[in-house]
């Protein structure tokens, strides 16, 4: 017991050291992570088995049921039409040209077989991508692109492994069948999504404890995916549709103290679940490579080389062929669609406040001779798409998967299992170390780089609206006679002293349009004062806690006021850039 101790804790070492390393050096996490563990993997000592059963239904729903909670179902239906492409037709795809691509080459490999290992290809895990594109920068739509896909392609593909597994099983694979069971699947899987949110939804109306609306928040994804699971339905999808129906809830189900508790617990979730994950693969190593002995070289050579050509390649071919096919031209400069130009901008503004109209513009190289019908996003530029085509790392999904094959079938082993699960090993470690090093400095080869001053300037133009509707408010309940006017004075000059800084922030950026030197921002002078102040607070406090004068439970909730204060205050920015 102590040894298994021993050994979880150097795996929380391993990875609290790599998210430091990571910081400082601005290398990727998950390749540390996998780097590390493949090499301890080779050592003497103790390692861990990939268990897929444990992988698929313990760690697999917190993952997605936290990145869907994060995501916004107005950026994925404003990017609907790439989404699609990438989560349901490309993995459709890329799991037949694998499986057609590996029954050329490996001899007595059934098609069934070789799709059920395309499939578990299929997915890109947009873990490592999104964690370097948030490092080095990622627009935020291809950053809503990438979500949305990595939230539906697992379904998708881990409906069609299942489908292709079953075929094996029953010795039968035709279209009619693999449609007829996909469909139910995915039906089966947003019915039970929509029926766990609800039923969530409801209960957590009658909860007011952030602690216990957290735990009801944990045991979410787990209540979606085992009765889905139960029914034959896709219980990824299931925990995907409850999570993004909850997060765009949760302003309606959540208190504020709930969900700042949320959000830090599930951020400790995230890190070491996805932690372990890395460090799993690696892990894999030392029990792949001697359970390919008995093949012939070639074979194995030829069985790797397609997989990896097939999964690298397939995806830049999908998103940039459409892009070089010739359509007739039509004029260069044009206005582009709101609905495509800023797809997280709601098409009605908040109201009682309209936000400065913007001028809009048709993206840098938006090529005019597109082929629409046929491009998965005509409104990405090309070098967006070279970018997107470069996010295809694939990760534990694909080995839980393919690790979950059937050891025999009827008495007989699965037809070439351990060759199936080193190409997939390979073909991760090849995508999650070749692309995810590269894949920053490709991103900034590319000039592909998020607008930090529009963003800054759209959350100061909310934050004025907002300071605005609450002065409103204000003004009715001052009205209507119900508080003192000093009590109204106070509160009117909280929010005010907000909207002032938020106009301050704005009238910074204006200047560095406009080209001129951005002055200091009071609002950033402000923030690093008052944290300055909120220091010494905090060592007054401390001092009357040593001394006597204060318990320690009263410390800890005075404590507590200071640190939401402090986390209130906006974080620190670096100045807006000037154009040029």
């Amino acid at each position: 017991m102590l040894g298994e101790i021993a050994f979880g804790l150097l795996g929380v070492a391993l990875v609290v050291t790599a998210a430091l390393t990571a910081r400082r050096f601005g290398l990727p996490a998950p390749v540390l992570l996998v780097v590390a563990s493949a090499v301890y993997a080779l050592l003497p000592g103790p390692n861990a088995r990939l268990d897929p059963d444990l992988v698929l239904a313990l760690i697999i729903p917190p993952l997605l049921y936290s990145a869907a909670l994060s995501s916004s179902l107005v950026e994925i239906r404003a990017n609907l039409r790439a989404v699609v492409s990438l989560s349901v037709l490309l993995v459709v795809v890329t799991a037949v040209v694998t499986g057609a691509a590996l029954v050329a080459v490996v001899p007595g490999l059934s098609f069934a077989a070789a799709c059920a290992l395309g499939a578990a290809l299929a997915p890109p895990d947009a873990v490592s991508a999104l964690s370097i594109g948030r490092r080095v920068g990622l627009p935020d739509r291809l950053r809503t692109v990438i979500e949305g896909e990595s939230l539906f392609n697992d379904a998708t593909a881990l409906t069609l492994y299942t489908v292709a597994v079953a075929a094996v099983v029953d010795g039968r694979f035709n279209v009619a069948w693999v449609a007829g069971r996909f469909l139910l699947a995915v039906v089966g899987g947003l019915a039970v999504g929509l029926a766990v949110s609800w039923l969530i939804g409801q209960l957590r109306r009658r909860i007011e404890d952030p602690v216990t609306e957290t735990a009801v928040s944990l045991a979410t994804p787990f209540a979606a995916y085992v009765p889905a699971q139960a029914l034959h339905a896709s219980g990824v999808l299931a925990v995907v549709t409850a999570g993004l129906v909850l997060g765009s809830r949760s302003r309606s189900l959540l208190s504020g103290p709930a969900r700042l508790h949320a959000r830090a617990v599930w951020r400790l979730v995230d890190l070491l679940l996805e932690g372990f994950v890395f460090l799993l693969i690696g892990q894999q190593l030392a029990t792949v490579i001697p359970a390919i002995g008995d093949y012939p070289r070639s074979t194995v050579a030829a069985a790797t080389a397609v997989t990896v050509g097939a999964v690298v390649l397939v995806r830049p071919l999908w998103l940039l062929l459409p892009a070089m096919l010739p359509t007739p031209k039509t004029p260069a400069t044009h206005k582009t669609p709101a609905t495509h130009e800023t797809p997280a901008t709601p098409k009605t503004p908040p109201p009682h406040k309209t936000p400065p109209a913007t001028e809009t513009a048709t993206p840098p190289e938006a090529p005019p001779t597109r082929l629409r019908l046929l491009s998965p996003h005509p409104y990405l530029s090309t070098r967006e798409l070279v970018a997107l085509s470069w996010s295809g790392m694939r990760g534990v999904i694909s080995l839980a998967a393919v690790f979950a094959l059937p050891l025999s079938i009827d008495g007989t082993g699965f037809p070439h299992r351990d060759l199936l699960v080193f190409c997939a090993y390979v073909a991760v470690l090849v995508t999650l170390v070749g692309q995810g090093l590269t894949f920053g400095p490709v991103l900034h080869r590319l000039g592909v780089r998020p607008d930090i001053d529009e963003g800054r300037r759209q959350r100061a133009r909310a934050r004025v609206a907002a300071a605005d509707a609450g002065l409103r408010t204000l003004a009715a309940i001052h009205d209507r006679g119900q508080l003192p006017d000093d009590l109204i004075l106070r509160l009117r000059t909280v929010a005010e002293e907000r909207k002032r800084r938020s106009e301050d922030s704005l009238r910074a950026l204006r200047r560095a349009d406009a080209g001129r030197p951005p002055a200091a921002s009071l609002t950033e002078a402000f923030s690093r004062v008052r944290r300055t102040m909120i220091e010494a607070e905090r060592d007054e406090l401390q001092l009357w806690r040593d001394t006597g004068h204060l318990s320690d439970a009263s410390l800890r909730l005075l404590e507590n006021e200071l640190d939401h204060e402090e986390g209130a205050l906006p974080p620190p920015q670096p100045p807006p850039s000037p154009t040029p």
